[in-house]
């Protein structure tokens, strides 16, 4: 199975949808969100109409936990939310735990043991630890930095903030991931952000 990987979004909806229609044509089988689609002061009917029309997996991240909280009553009150995307976003889990041609993948946003909302980069001394969760793939968002790393027998993936990178390789980058979960091969797509109308 082929699966396209898209981070933290942050309300780019245009950039979601280019990347989508990428990941498609380069023939993912699904596309999974490893959450912060929006920002937790702003919600994007658009974000969520490209996850919606994509049939993508999605969970949430710190600013969709914020967002949907007390603090984000506000923003999810703005006239221009739509109730049914509203309710989409209500219901996504803060995690996928599921089986993939027959390894175990396990997506989450930040961290995948408290605290959840810790940024956990690849030369963190806890980063060992993600190769003792029993998942033979790990998909984490988060820290807005691309990572393709083997810990023990877990493959860990992070593609980056979609338009927001803080790779010190380039800021700013368009970037996502595609994988092949039967051969493990990851390929790491950044590139400039395309010019959208």
């Amino acid at each position: 199975m082929r699966l396209g990987i898209v981070a933290d979004v942050h309300c780019d909806a245009g950039l979601l949808a280019v990347a989508a229609a990428e990941m498609t044509a380069a023939g993912v089988d699904e596309i999974l969100l490893a959450g912060d689609a929006h920002y937790e002061y702003r919600f994007s009917n658009e974000v969520t109409e490209v996850i919606r029309e994509y049939g993508m997996r999605y969970i949430a991240g710190n600013h969709e936990l914020r967002l949907m909280g007390p603090t984000g009553e506000r923003a999810r009150s703005a006239p221009h939310v739509r109730r049914s995307n509203l309710e989409f976003v209500a219901g996504i889990p803060v995690s996928l735990d599921t089986v993939v041609d027959g390894r175990r993948l396990l997506m989450v946003h930040g961290c995948p043991w408290p605290p959840y909302d810790r940024y956990l980069n690849s030369d963190d001394p806890d980063f060992r630890q993600c190769g003792e969760l029993g998942a033979d793939i790990l998909i984490m968002g988060h820290t807005h930095v691309p990572v393709c790393k083997r810990v023990g027998q877990t493959l860990v993936i992070n593609p980056s903030s979609l338009g927001k990178s803080l790779d010190p390789a380039g800021f700013g980058l368009m970037s996502y991931a595609l994988l092949d979960t039967a051969s493990e091969e990851v390929t790491m797509v950044r590139r400039p952000k395309p010019e959208i109308s």
